[in-house]
């Protein structure tokens, strides 16, 4: 098949305009929470809740493999067909497409879809990390999907992948996976002193187990997020606990800054994909505030990091 338009436009940092696609975004975020779910359900608790994430791939978002007793299951979003997929290890596949519908328009076909396979799947039916949540099943409000603009959201994810991807491999301490959060749709990866942390304060819309447990231990964590309504998306950059004279570092490129509102480091993604090397760009944003956080924590690093060779 030959490449789309969005594909071949716009370069290799598509424009993610959170204006222009904030009901959309709204609407994607709540389909990967029951996606999400259903891998919170059937994959065996890891630490740092790395058990329920989803991972980029090239068309889109997956679950990975997930056992369902003797059985496998992966879901799929695949934003170039729009489709989601549903596949079982003994070959079963059930295809639903990808197109403007209410969330619980989708939590019924998906929820259907499993059944049929044999494999149903009990989840909890209401959103987490948002305000107000409308449990699944009830949710008539959000039902919009722009292709363009999901395609898009998919090729900025899997492009910063591909940027973290290098990052990590700058750090043979502990690290996690570059995954995407559900609970908040953005793709992070975190790393990790080897030094046990205080216990984390309560947070919004989340259990005290889920954030004591992610934030078990020091962290010098990295992501990038799409945005909301009147907040256009940006690479963020965070420490816990967050070391003195951290917020006063100097970071760079400009206009990255410490956001006192959100308590971490922000680079707009448009002054990202706007730089002259919009890749360069991006990893001095990533290596400048985990210097910020590793140098005013104290971490051994010489011990935790690889030799540069890029």
């Amino acid at each position: 098949m030959p490449p789309t338009q969005s594909t071949t436009s716009e370069g290799t940092w598509p424009p993610l305009p959170q204006s222009s696609w904030s009901d959309t975004c709204a609407t994607l975020q709540l389909w990967t929470q029951i996606v999400g779910k259903i891998r919170l359900a059937l994959v065996p608790h890891l630490n740092h809740c790395w058990n329920v994430t989803l991972y980029p791939t090239v068309r889109g978002l997956t679950t990975l493999p997930m056992p369902h007793g003797a059985r496998m299951i992966q879901i799929d979003f695949d934003f170039l067909s729009h489709q989601l997929l549903i596949d079982t290890s003994d070959g079963a596949r059930r295809t639903l497409p990808l197109q403007p519908m209410s969330v619980a328009d989708f939590y019924h076909q998906v929820t259907a879809a499993l059944d049929s396979l044999g494999a149903p799947v009990q989840i909890w039916p209401v959103p987490c990390e948002i305000p107000n949540p409308i449990p699944f099943a009830e949710d008539q409000t959000h039902h919009a999907y722009d292709p363009e603009f999901a395609q898009r959201f998919a090729r900025v994810v899997l492009q910063t992948t591909r940027v973290f991807t290098q990052f990590r491999a700058r750090f043979r301490g502990k690290v996690s996976p570059i995954h995407l959060f559900w609970g908040a749709l953005d793709l992070a990866c975190t790393r990790f002193s080897g030094r046990t942390a205080p216990e984390h304060p309560s947070m919004p819309g989340l259990p005290d187990r889920v954030t004591r447990d992610a934030y078990s231990h020091e962290v010098s964590s990295a992501g990038f997020w799409p945005g909301a309504p009147g907040i256009e998306p940006f690479f963020y950059s965070y420490a816990y606990p967050e070391p003195p004279g951290y917020a006063d570092s100097t970071v760079g490129p400009a206009p990255a800054a410490f956001n006192k509102d959100f308590g971490e480091f922000i680079f707009p993604y448009e002054a990202m994909r706007q730089s002259p090397d919009p890749d360069a760009a991006l990893l001095q944003f990533l290596q400048t505030t985990y210097e910020a956080a590793a140098n005013n924590a104290h971490w051994d690093r010489p011990a935790l990091e690889v030799a540069r060779v890029d």
